[in-house]
């Protein structure tokens, strides 16, 4: 079997490495940093833990088809994961609305946004995830089921959302996702489908109107916290590669793709050895390896992360227990920009009952770049906010990179349809053969649940050649 090295050991790195194993391939994972689990980390202080990267999964499936295709045990024997509801609280200060959202109920969010909005604001709402669903089903299998083929940047170039007719918005161009909602929804509303979209570092006034299946996939497959932190699925996945004999190396740089013959023939590492293989992957952002390893086709280029922003986190340490009522995730909405509050109602993160282990995070950009503005943002979530503070933790893109290396400690949005297809990441397969990209920074983009569908599609490509049309 041939012999397998991948670059890194992210999430989509490691469920790479493990498909691969159970096909009954060597594989050798090779990691610049001293653990696993790339963007998702946890910071643990003085009996208080917080995840450092994402702090809530969608699309669980994603994990669950991986654990049934690796190995005997199913996630849910290997982690807690809990299904959070209510699923999501929206505080707009600048317009009096405070609104919690229940998960899982298509009726229940109506009716909360009817009585928060005003009457009619929850058929608005339902009608714009009914199209967005639209376009979900018309993409979802060539977006991210499927490996990206030649001309598919064209033939998903096109918006698949179903504007509204005569909104005036399609006598020029397919609108933007911020017209699509200030015509669909107007207003305050707006600004909530908007937000949401912004939190996956998208910008409503470039991002086209197919944004709009992020919050939809939200609602649909609801958002899942596993107990202990999401630090734990990291821990769970890489558990399963050690299970199924995947090696790894921690410490180890990689400086470069060798190409000999005319394909992929291992790694040359900081230290100066070299790693042979027969195959490699690349499950890291692939602008640290000199372009000539990772030969890009032209129209990929733009979709590599350049100006992609980082997000600014901030972890705080709170005395006082969480009030019974605390919702885990708030949004805090304020002119263009948001935050995020994370507050699990997990004892992991605590020292005891009589204290508080509290999450803000934002893209970094306007309105949040210092971490003064995210802290009076989220004191519209938590009340008595700076009275029960007892320290804070800052995490910048610049730590960002030094911790995972990813160029300016970007975080890459998952790919979407439209916009001529800028918003597609590089395909899985490269000009070297035996050469290919895994993770966030390759197709179908970033975000637990698409990385990690990264592994389904490298490794089918891997063991079934370019015949793989993806899972069935």
């Amino acid at each position: 079997m041939a012999r397998i090295a991948v670059i890194g050991a992210g999430m989509g790195a490691m469920a790479t490495a493990a498909r691969l194993a159970v096909a009954g391939h060597p594989v050798t994972v090779y990691e610049r940093g001293t653990t696993y689990g790339g963007a998702v980390g946890r910071y643990e202080r003085e009996g208080f833990a917080f995840d450092t990267g994402p702090g809530l999964l969608h699309l669980p499936a994603v994990y669950r088809d991986l654990f049934v295709k690796t190995g005997k045990r199913s996630l849910e024997t290997c982690v807690d994961m809990v299904q959070v509801d209510p699923a999501v609280r929206h505080v707009l200060p600048h317009h009096g609305i405070d609104v919690t959202l229940p998960g899982a109920s298509r009726g229940g969010v109506a009716a909360a946004l009817d009585s928060a909005f005003g009457a009619g604001a929850g058929e608005r709402w339902n009608a714009v995830l009914g199209r967005a669903r639209d376009a979900w089903d018309a993409t979802r299998r060539p977006l991210l089921e499927e490996p990206l083929r030649p001309g598919a940047r064209q033939s998903l170039g096109g918006d698949p959302y179903p504007a509204l007719r005569r909104s005036g918005l399609l006598r020029r161009r397919p609108p933007t996702l911020a017209e699509m909602a200030d015509r669909e929804l107007g207003g305050a509303l707006a600004e909530v489908l908007t937000g949401l979209v912004r939190g996956y570092g998208l910008d409503p006034a470039t991002a086209p109107a197919s944004a709009a299946v992020l919050p939809y996939m939200e609602q649909t497959f609801g958002s899942w916290y596993v107990r202990g932190g999401m630090r734990a699925l990291a821990t769970a996945v890489y558990e399963r590669c050690l299970e199924r004999k995947v090696a790894f190396v921690f410490g180890a740089e990689v400086r470069e793709v060798l190409v000999r013959d005319g394909r992929a023939a291992g790694l040359l590492l900081a230290d100066g050895s070299e790693a042979a293989a027969d195959t490699v992957v690349c499950g890291i952002d692939p602008r640290q390896l000199p372009a000539a390893s990772l030969p890009w086709p032209p129209e990929a280029v733009p979709a590599r992360g350049d100006g992609v922003p980082g997000r600014l986190t901030l972890l705080l340490a709170l005395r006082g227990a969480r009030p019974a009522a605390a919702v885990h995730r708030t949004v805090v909405h304020a002119s263009g920009a948001q935050v995020t509050v994370m507050r699990p109602d997990d004892p992991a993160t605590r020292p005891d009952a009589e204290h508080e282990a509290v999450t803000v995070s934002a893209v970094h950009g306007p309105g949040t770049s210092e971490p003064e503005e995210l802290l009076k943002l989220a004191e519209k979530a938590v009340q008595g906010l700076r009275e029960r503070l007892l320290w804070h933790e800052v995490r910048t893109p610049a730590d960002i990179e030094a911790a995972t290396g990813a160029v300016g400690g970007a975080v890459p949005p998952p790919a979407l349809a439209g916009a001529g297809g800028r918003l597609l990441q590089p395909a899985n397969t490269t000009a070297v053969p035996g050469l290919y990209l895994a993770g966030g920074w390759a197709h179908p983009g970033g975000g637990l649940p698409h990385a990690g569908m990264t592994g389904s599609l490298v490794a089918g490509l891997i063991v079934e050649g370019a015949e793989f049309r993806g899972s069935r």
